[in-house]
Parts: structure tokens; C-alpha cells; sequence
């Protein structure tokens, strides 16, 4: 777990803050300013099954977003160490080491296949070797990466204590259960998360989530 990224705000807070600076809150009084993350005891009066996985990828988002539109254009095509794997575990992809590029369409490839799943819809192939999605360009991947956010969002958020336990068929985290999934969802970005905070540091650039003031994500690219 790469702990020099985690970031001083609550993860809520966090995901807060962003989403009220992509609205231009901070031009508004200071009455309209986001208020302080709720308390436990306040949470657990209105926490869902739903409520707790989209905060938790609220913040994963946050974190995978903000690094990918930290990276300039040109750093996009940057591999941290060249040679590979020695094709020791094919299965799991390329024997390569994945560019920037490459790891930021493996999450949204990634993203969007959990959602079919999740949905009983047929995922994309092939999301280990980029997926058949022809984003290249920076912005084409930002674009791609920010809606595949939204569709696991939506995904999660359909999901409730009758139907957690449901069993979710598919090449991706399958077999496993709606809950089984969910957690997937969550781990998956955070591994890749660590890997992109890595590109960034040897291109001496800080995490926006490890900075003092987190910038908001961007809407439009």
C-alpha cells in the first residue's frame, strides 16, 4: 500500500471537495461552502449497502482521476522500466511493464467491465490487453476514464441488501457474488492507483491527492 499517497482530508471529504469545486462552489458566500463530513454515529443512520461502496469508490475516483490529469500529454507514453516480465504470468497481461496511457485504459476498460457484470450484461474483452476501446490520446483516455466512473457508479449503487449475495457470472472476478464484486471494484482501483503514483513521482510530479490542497477533478476535456 503506497501510505505517502493517502491524503491528510477524509476520504468524503475529499470526494467533496472535488465535486464542489467542478460546480464552482467556491465562488458562492461562504455560507454555501460544502460542509464538515459527516460524524459515524450521523453516517450509520442513513448508510446502505450502496451508500458505503459509492463512498468508497467516491474516493478511488478521485485518486485515479486526479493522477491521470496530473500527467502531462508527453509523459503519457512513459514506461518506468523497460524490458518485461519474462511472460511469467501471460494470463494477467502484457509482459511489459504498461505505460501511463496503458494503465489508465486498463482501469477504465476495467471499470466498465465490472459494470456489465454487475448489470448481467456481457463485459468488454480483452481489458487486460487494453481493451478493444480506441482511446489513444490523452484527452480520448480522461473522456474514457471519467465515464467508466460513472458507470460503476451507477452499477453500485443499484446494488441493496436483498440482492448483494446474488451470483455474478463473468470472466472478470468471476464466479462471485454481487458483494464478492463490489470489493473488487474497489481493490482493483487502488492497486493501479499505487502503480500510477509511482509514474508520477519519478516524473517528479506530487499526487494531487497527496498535495496540501487537493485540486478538483476536471468535467470536460
Amino acid at each position: 500500500m503506497n501510505f505517502t499517497a493517502l491524503p491528510k482530508k477524509s476520504p468524503l471529504s475529499v470526494f467533496a471537495l472535488s465535486l464542489f469545486c467542478s460546480l464552482g462552489a467556491f465562488a458562492a458566500e461562504p455560507a454555501a461552502l460544502p460542509q464538515q463530513a459527516p460524524t459515524a454515529a450521523e453516517m450509520s443512520k442513513k448508510e446502505t449497502v450502496a451508500s458505503a461502496f459509492l463512498r468508497g469508490i467516491g474516493f478511488q475516483e478521485y485518486q485515479v482521476r486526479s493522477a491521470a490529469e496530473a500527467m502531462p500529454e508527453e509523459k503519457y507514453s512513459y514506461r518506468p522500466a523497460e524490458g518485461t516480465f519474462k511472460n511469467e504470468k501471460p494470463q494477467f497481461g502484457p509482459a511489459e511493464v504498461r505505460t501511463f496511457a496503458e494503465q489508465v485504459k486498463h482501469v477504465a476498460c476495467a471499470n466498465f467491465a465490472f459494470a456489465a457484470e454487475l448489470d448481467g450484461q456481457k463485459p468488454p474483452d480483452g481489458c487486460d490487453k487494453g481493451g478493444p476501446d480506441p482511446a489513444r490520446t490523452r484527452k480520448e483516455l480522461l473522456i474514457y476514464l471519467r465515464d467508466s466512473f460513472a458507470a460503476i457508479r451507477k452499477s453500485l449503487g443499484a446494488m441493496d441488501a436483498k440482492n448483494m449475495f446474488d451470483p455474478i457470472e463473468g470472466p472478470y472476478a468471476g464466479p462471485n457474488t454481487r458483494l464478492g464484486l463490489a470489493t473488487v471494484v474497489l481493490w482493483h482501483a487502488a492497486d493501479h492507483y499505487g502503480q500510477m503514483t509511482l509514474y508520477l513521482r519519478e516524473n517528479s510530479i506530487v499526487p494531487p491527492s497527496s498535495r496540501a490542497n487537493s485540486p478538483p477533478l476536471s468535467d470536460k476535456y
